[in-house]
């Protein structure tokens, strides 16, 4: 009998193939013959699920962004419908866990965060992925609006504090930071990005610092 594939675990298996060439070799290198011989698949195995090259780029960073989703999820619930009766530094502490996640401050999130980059930096010439990359920027831009504004719901932030204008600061702030964390020398490690997320949050909350856990590192 032929093999049944999974055509789901098939992609991820491939997207998983991409991020180590790309980390490894540079996109330039994504090639579909390197991806193949990289998750130890037939070429035309890959192409029976991608189109060629940019495909499989477009499909492995959305794969990435889903996780990234996940890790959003799993914890935006506690911010989105909060306990009533929860201490207003318990809802400080999940508005800065839900920006921690999408700072590089573990294995599995630097290393996405150096894929994000290459492709990136990459779209910039490349017609072929622009289109995703704008969109991967738009959705965290969303994300931090949508923390903030759950937060400013919960009665956590300063009063004034434009939400809109301050994801724009925190976006920037998480990109910022992902880049030192990412690019040589390599100086900023996660408790860098950890105290330097505690700050801004300090300085946009009401909740002083002494009611806080310490910074997530």
């Amino acid at each position: 009998m032929p093999k049944v594939v999974d055509p789901g675990a098939r992609r991820r298996e491939v997207a998983e193939a991409v991020f180590r060439v790309v980390r490894r070799d540079g996109l330039e290198q994504a090639s579909l013959r390197n991806v193949a011989a990289e998750a130890g698949l037939a070429i035309g195995s890959v192409r029976h699920y991608f189109g060629g090259q940019a495909d499989i780029m477009i499909s492995a960073m959305r794969y990435f962004a889903e996780r990234a989703r996940e890790r959003l999820r799993a914890r935006a619930g506690r911010l989105s419908a909060p306990d009533p009766a929860a201490p207003d530094a318990e809802h400080v502490a999940t508005m800065e866990a839900l920006f921690a996640g999408l700072l590089p401050m573990d294995r599995e999130r630097r290393e996405e965060a150096e894929v994000w980059l290459a492709f990136t930096v990459g779209a910039r010439t490349r017609p072929d992925l622009c289109a995703v990359a704008t969109e991967l920027y738009d959705e965290t831009r969303s994300a931090a609006e949508l923390v903030l504004a759950a937060a400013a719901r919960v009665g956590i932030l300063r009063p004034g504090l434009d939400v809109a204008a301050e994801a724009a600061r925190v976006h920037a702030l998480i990109d910022g930071l992902t880049l030192h964390a990412v690019l040589p020398p390599w100086r900023v490690g996660p408790s860098h990005l950890a105290a330097a997320l505690r700050r801004h949050v300090l300085e946009i909350t009401t909740v002083p610092a002494d009611r806080l856990p310490p910074p997530l590192a």
